[in-house]
Parts: C-alpha cells; sequence; structure tokens
C-alpha cells in the first residue's frame, strides 16, 4: 500500500467561499458550547455557521433607524389606544 502523494496539493478539498473571511477569534466556551448542541441536536451542520447567522441576525434588528422604531411604537401604542 504505497501511496503517491508528490503531486497532491495542500488545502481544503472543497474551495471556501470567497465571501467568507478567515479570522482567528476567542469566544466563551459556553458559546461554543450553545451552538455546537444545536448542530448535534439538528443531526448535522457547522457551529460556525450559525454563530455567522445569530450575529447577521443581531445586527439586522439593531440596524433599524430610529425612525422606524419609533414608527412601529407609536403604531403598536395607537392600536392599543383603539382596543381599550
Amino acid at each position: 500500500m504505497s501511496e503517491d502523494f508528490s503531486k497532491g496539493k495542500r488545502g481544503s478539498v472543497v474551495p471556501s467561499d470567497p465571501n467568507k473571511v478567515r479570522i482567528t477569534i476567542r469566544l466563551d466556551a459556553d458559546i461554543i458550547n450553545h451552538f455546537k448542541a444545536q448542530v448535534n441536536n439538528a443531526g448535522g451542520g457547522n457551529y460556525q455557521t450559525l454563530i455567522n447567522e445569530a450575529l447577521r441576525e443581531h445586527i439586522q434588528a439593531h440596524n433599524e433607524s430610529l425612525e422606524i422604531i419609533l414608527r412601529k411604537i407609536i403604531r403598536d401604542e395607537l392600536k392599543l389606544i383603539k382596543v381599550a
């Protein structure tokens, strides 16, 4: 069983997404364990993708303009006044 790897290439078998950037980050163990448990409970997946999605959702939720937020609050309050 002699394998010849002299023409082998280093790196991943599947090329990475060009929109992704490789970084090194230190996160609390309980955060990592939470996302790994979600992947495990779902039967597979990638915990890093879940972290990416959570960060994206957080940014989108907190990126609304003050005007949009105030309009939502006023609409909700007006609905409550009409019901009462």
